[in-house]
């Protein structure tokens, strides 16, 4: 935790209200989001309950399992939810633009540049918590398997094939959401407390009740009293009355009310076997309707308050002003959506469950490489981030005192300004340190020389240090540079120690080279296709 993050939660304990993180918004919202809040069982990982799940706020659709014990049931709550998620992902998944992207030609090994079809918006898929992506991330590797009736005419229980589809897509979701700056599949807990901070901890910010109660607390009541009152207050049942915003429900709601009401569904069911004649039936199909309808009513009181809770975390994102390289992150999900979206088309298999030695590092670079560019994209939007990384000495702001033009020793000599700035700020700058300024949206590279003697011997003064650099680049090709392209004295300048972009990593072999210690490639040359799991006699997600 930075220093600056330490300090709002120190003022966020003293005042009782959350303090901003962030001046704008660092993630992208969609204007139609599909908000999903999932139930599950406890005691059995995995086994969903219900959920609510809609794009509209006043009408959102409940699922219900009675008995997740069930296969069938769950079979059912599955196929019904890939009729609400698939056709929402078949909306963006339609519209496409053109667009230029960078491919290495199979003949000659060059770098061109091709068109091809980018769609215009991709989905958005919302969860209370994190633990809501672990579970989607699980709902997506128990469907993406499951054999349909075409597959296999003599598989028992053969799923839909919306099925699979739909846990095909719910995996790239999980799998996207662990890439820094995603926005496909974010969590409102994590959404919010990047934009506030509370005087809870990070683990407390996981309810996103008592986040909500931090950072738009009632009249006359401090964060901390409405936080503790959406942990613990209870009705006269003894049931929480803000439920917790995640899969896992309260144990005094599994002992004291689902639990009777899923016994008495198992009682009806049984009962409506055993009828011997048709009016019996009647009976108990009418006592079997009022118990699911009671279950139903239970799910509901559990999901929509946490529904209408992150409808409100999202009026309050929305209304923050979105950062100037979000665009350029929702880009990259769409260019991921729609790589998905052709991988599906062209008839690939599922993705396996583990992934090889090449793949799996590829990811790990492409995570390590997209966090660093976050942080380095968040602090250039956001002046209130770059505080921080100027007090942890990463980078540093200040007064241009002095423009000297100078050229290098060369040939053809170039232009080399040493430019002097004066800041409050203790950058940790050593012999040559590059540092960067955002020239036009682009980075311009300038060079640490060193302090300013006339001020001090180390540079420092009663009102800060003098900083010499030497700029390097961005100038133009002329000996004179390029108008705009040199500081001038009296601009106020921020420069960072980190660099704005990244660089791509070395290249890693084809799958075919990989080295025994990591697998080895395989036999014939052929990709390695998982089969599906066997069906095994408990079945259960």
């Amino acid at each position: 935790m930075s220093l600056i993050s330490t300090l709002a939660r120190l003022e966020a304990m003293s005042t009782g209200r959350a303090q901003p993180a962030a001046t704008v918004r660092h993630r992208h919202v969609s204007e139609r989001p599909l908000v999903f809040v999932p139930l599950t069982t406890a005691g059995e990982a995995g086994a969903p309950l219900g959920a609510l799940v809609g794009t509209e706020r006043d009408a959102p659709r409940l699922l219900v399992v009675p008995q997740p014990r069930d296969r069938d049931l769950r079979f059912a709550f599955l196929a019904e939810l890939a009729d609400i998620v698939l056709p929402y992902i078949d909306e963006y998944a339609a519209g496409v633009e053109a667009a230029e992207r960078t491919e290495t030609d199979p003949e000659t090994g060059k770098r061109v540049k091709v068109e091809v079809d980018l769609c215009s918006d991709a989905p958005q898929l919302i969860v209370p918590s994190r633990a809501g992506i672990e579970f989607v991330r699980l709902l997506g590797r128990s469907m993406r398997f499951r054999r349909t009736a075409e597959q296999d005419p003599e598989a028992p229980y053969p799923a839909p094939a919306r099925v699979p589809l739909l846990g095909r897509w719910l995996t790239h979701f999980a799998e996207r959401a662990r890439v820094p700056g995603s926005s496909l599949l974010p969590a409102m807990t994590e959404l919010l407390s990047r934009h506030w901070a509370t005087g809870q901890s990070s683990l407390e910010d996981q309810h996103l009740g008592a986040l909500l109660a931090w950072i738009d607390p009632p009249d006359g009541e401090s964060g901390a009293e409405a936080a503790l009152r959406a942990e613990l207050a209870r009705d006269a049942q003894g049931q929480l009355v803000c439920p917790p915003a995640g899969p896992a429900t309260d144990p005094a709601f599994d002992n004291r009310l689902l639990a009777p009401a899923m016994e008495r569904y198992d009682r009806a069911r049984t009962a409506l076997a055993a009828a011997e004649d048709g009016i019996e039936a009647d009976v108990r199909l009418g006592e079997l309707t009022a118990a699911e309808r009671q279950i139903r009513a239970l799910v509901e009181s559990r999901t929509r308050p946490t529904w209408d809770a992150v409808w409100r975390g999202v009026d309050l994102l929305r209304a923050l002003p979105e950062a100037a390289h979000v665009a350029d992150r929702w880009t990259r999900d769409r260019w991921s959506f729609t790589g998905h979206r052709d991988r599906v088309a062209a008839g690939e298999p599922p993705q396996p469950r583990r992934d090889d030695a090449v793949t799996a590092a590829n990811k790990l670079a492409a995570r390590e490489r997209e966090q660093t560019r976050l942080e380095a994209q968040e602090a250039l939007d956001d002046p209130l981030v770059m505080a921080g990384r100027r007090l942890a000495g990463e980078a540093f702001a200040g007064e241009v005192t002095d423009v000297v033009m100078a050229y290098s020793e060369s040939k053809r000599p170039s232009p080399r300004p040493l430019v002097t700035v004066r800041t409050d700020d203790r950058p940790h700058l050593g012999e040559r340190t590059k540092v960067y300024r955002s020239l036009d949206g682009k980075p311009q590279t300038a060079e640490f020389v060193g302090y300013d003697e006339g001020v001090n011997g180390d540079g420092a003064g009663g009102d800060g240090v003098a900083i010499v650099l030497r700029t390097l680049d961005k100038m133009g090709r002329g000996k004179e540079p390029e108008p705009g392209s040199v500081p001038e004295k009296g601009d106020r300048l921020c420069f960072t120690l980190f660099e704005h972009d990244q660089r791509g990593g070395p290249s890693l072999p084809d799958p075919e080279e990989t080295p025994w210690t990591h697998g080895g490639p395989p036999g014939d040359g052929a990709a390695i296709v998982e089969s599906p799991d066997p069906v095994t006699e408990e079945d259960v997600l």
